[in-house]
């Protein structure tokens, strides 16, 4: 079986900041995150041929349980878009907003199970259902623009990287992860990324990091030491380099802010998330309808053609 992921926000905000809203639908309404959505579907269909296609939600996109851990995390995305302190809501564009249920119309027309949970981000369903379901007999395919998914990476589970330019914004061409190109782009193996990302901290998701720890040197810490265990044996040892006296003074007085960051950035099976159900019933004849009313007719024909074929 192959499975297909989708990080659903992750590709409508970058549907949505690739196409113009220029493109409206039969009222006027922008439906450029619709349209971009729903080509991206399309094309990871064509390409990938799964048999289940799983939409994953952010029930909360910023759960307290990791702003408790790092309080930062995330703050700046809403303080950045009102200009006033974080108060948890997540601020989406006004031309975006109407979109998303219409996304979630799409979904249910086309069969597409929508699977999110309490406290959970998007990313902590996709790393359940993929910790689940990615082995022997079940190659899983994760379409995100998150990068920190590539710390789910195996021989049988796949990061579809859209991040980067705006052709990958509007969902193509993807990069293609497996393990083997997780090394050649980070230089660490995915089960090494998350601490790696905890010791350089990651500013798109208000990480601080160690202080005066760039990407080189977290990658030698974590190439020489392996986990947050070597590394903290490391800190209270004789410096042997690629420890260095400072780094170890680094690490042991920051220890706590290094497992705190771990443990937002390190993604695990989260027991809220429920099983996929049964295949759902898809609604062509609603698919169509709904085509007509957004003005996405095009999106949705290429998408049916598609699945109504791997049905007959």
């Amino acid at each position: 079986m192959r499975l297909l992921l989708l990080d659903s926000a992750s590709l409508y905000w970058r549907a949505y900041h690739a196409l113009p809203d220029s493109i409206r639908d039969s009222s006027g309404q922008p439906v450029n995150a619709v349209r971009g959505f729903l080509d991206t579907l399309g094309r990871l269909i064509e390409q990938r041929v799964p048999d289940r296609v799983i939409a994953c939600w952010d029930e909360d996109w910023r759960p307290a349980w990791r702003v408790e851990l790092v309080e930062s995390y995330k703050a700046h995305r809403v303080e950045e878009a009102t200009g006033v302190a974080d108060d948890g809501v997540e601020v989406v564009p006004d031309t975006l907003a109407p979109q998303i249920p219409v996304i979630l119309q799409f979904l249910d027309a086309l069969g597409v199970e929508v699977i999110g949970a309490a406290e959970c981000e998007a990313d902590d369903v996709i790393a359940t259902l993929a910790l689940r379901h990615g082995g022997p007999g079940t190659s899983v395919d994760i379409a995100s623009g998150d990068r920190d998914l590539v710390q789910l990476v195996t021989d049988h589970v796949t990061l579809l990287y859209t991040g980067g330019t705006a052709a990958s914004r509007a969902g193509a061409p993807w990069i293609e992860y497996d393990p083997t190109a997780v090394h050649v782009a980070f230089s660490v193996t995915p089960e090494q990324y998350p601490l790696m990302a905890a010791l350089r901290g990651d500013p798109s998701d208000g990480l601080p990091g160690l202080p005066g720890i760039g990407a080189k040197t977290a990658v030698a810490l974590v190439t020489a030491y392996g986990d947050v265990d070597g590394l903290l044996r490391a800190a209270d040892a004789e410096p042997v380099r690629p420890m260095t006296p400072r780094l170890a003074a680094t690490i042991r007085d920051e220890a706590h802010v290094l497992k705190a960051c771990l443990a937002v950035t390190r993604l695990q099976q989260m027991p809220q998330v429920a099983p996929m159900s049964e295949v759902l019933p898809a609604d062509f004849g609603q698919a169509a309808q709904l085509a007509v009313s957004y003005n996405v007719e095009r999106s949705v024909s290429r998408i049916l053609g598609l699945t109504q074929g791997a049905e007959e």
